[in-house]
């Protein structure tokens, strides 16, 4: 295997912190071009400025894999399987990764738009640098995953389990967290901390007091409260 794990450790409150891959990538093919194939199987390759744009690889596994600089519009890689890898410049709009696995796996500033990952499994996955909008993680479960200085735009966590996540220095704008279930969940980090739908859901996250401060009006217009004066 290509990775080690190694652990945040404790918050300061006691919340536990995610577990995050360290992605060592055995020596790689390059990958031979062509098309990708539904439940093909790529194993030890680099996909170097690739044009994956509207290619169907439904169920497919990348195992040690690194993409570097490929476009993905509209690829369909539903119940794809992405173990061990490092994706680094991914653009594209419109990506299907619906019901899709990822374990051990740094995706490295992406540039992304209409990303389908409702249902997916995302496990030791750190998310760093680069801008994702409209992120759909609806229904997905999340388990030591780390969103490290990123901007994401109206991310959809509707129905989402998620457990030692962490916002490192990351924005988080409109977020829907909407019959979300989380647990040891730090969003100290989130700067701005925008949260449009599930604050109710928030029972299982720690958040600073100026983020408190800044959600009070939401919480207040949330819980029927009427602030005057």
């Amino acid at each position: 295997m290509a990775r080690r794990t190694t652990g945040t450790g404790p918050g300061r409150t006691g919340t536990k912190g995610a577990r995050r891959p360290e992605v060592r990538l055995p020596p790689l093919e390059p990958w031979a071009g062509g098309a990708l194939e539904p439940d093909g199987d790529y194993d030890g390759l680099e996909f170097r400025e690739a044009d994956l744009s509207g290619q169907d690889g439904a169920g497919a596994r990348f195992m040690d894999c690194a993409l570097t600089g490929c476009a993905v519009d509209g690829t369909a890689l539903p119940r794809a399987r992405v173990l061990d890898s490092v994706l680094t410049g991914l653009r594209g709009v419109g990506t299907n990764l619906a019901e899709s696995t990822w374990r051990d796996v740094e995706l490295r500033d992406a540039r992304l738009g209409g990303t389908q990952l409702h249902g997916a499994v995302m496990e030791r996955v750190v998310v760093r640098g680069g801008k994702i909008d409209f992120l759909n993680l609806r229904e997905a479960r999340l388990k030591d995953v780390v969103f490290e200085s990123c901007v994401l735009v109206e991310p959809d966590f509707a129905g989402a389990r998620l457990e030692r996540v962490e916002f490192v220095d990351c924005a988080l704008r409109e977020a829907d967290f909407g019959n979300a279930t989380l647990k040891d969940v730090d969003l100290r980090g989130a700067a701005p901390l925008e949260i449009t739908r599930g604050l109710d859901r928030l029972s299982g996250a720690v958040i600073s007091t100026g983020q408190l401060l800044d959600l009070a009006p939401v919480l207040a217009a949330e819980l029927g409260i009427r602030v005057e004066g």
